[in-house]
């Protein structure tokens, strides 16, 4: 007998034979044709569903496409535990680069131009892992000259002085300089208090 009559005392039910189980009975074209049929017909609703989630997820999809040249941002899948492009743990950066795109492979894939520091890596990948870099190529900073203090945070150095302007408040009158710094993320010039700025800064009024 079948595994499953012997552990549950009765004969199992299958596509095969869709009659209660008991007794031997001979079985005709008549039910093969009938399992085709209920296979046929639930193939076909796999089909409808199919295309209805298609439709949806078309409404949102759009087509990307860049140029040979063009820099882009490589995202990377935070997985715990392991380790990709040399980055670890869930507070790692999503997206690494700008990289930039050296050619077209296929329809759906571009090789990059990768630094060394990433030469295991293979140079090729996905559109959807892809997203455009909207930076100007002038503000991306060489990590090796970034500044980081005790704390992690980023040392910010300014260059210049542009010009003064008198801020005029309720009781006072405070000095106001404008600074234009080395490494700024948005705008790299700012206003701010002189008197501050002399006591973080003394070399720019010397």
């Amino acid at each position: 007998m079948a595994l499953f009559e012997a552990l549950y005392g009765r004969k199992c039910r299958t596509p095969v034979c869709w009659l209660e189980a008991g007794e031997k009975q001979f079985v005709g074209p008549e039910i093969v044709q009938e399992t085709a049929d209920k296979v046929k017909g639930r193939r076909e609703r796999l089909k409808a569903a199919q295309d209805r989630q298609k439709s949806y997820a078309d409404k949102k999809r759009r087509p990307i496409e860049f140029q040979v040249g063009d820099r882009v941002m490589l995202k990377v899948s935070p997985w715990k535990g392991i380790i990709r492009f040399g980055k670890r743990g869930k507070l790692s950066p999503r997206f690494l680069g700008p990289f930039k795109v050296l050619k077209r492979v296929g329809l759906q894939a571009y090789q990059l131009e990768l630094p060394p520091e990433m030469d295991g890596i293979h140079n090729t990948f996905h559109v959807c892992y892809f997203r455009k870099c909207l930076a100007e190529e002038e503000s991306v900073i060489p990590l090796s000259e970034i500044r980081v203090d005790e704390g992690n945070r980023c040392v910010e150095e300014p260059e210049a002085i542009l010009e003064r302007k008198t801020k005029k408040l309720r009781h006072k009158e405070v000095t106001m300089v404008k600074v234009q710094w080395k490494h700024h993320r948005g705008g790299n010039v700012t206003w701010e208090a002189e008197e501050d700025l002399k006591r973080r800064y003394p070399h720019l009024f010397t």
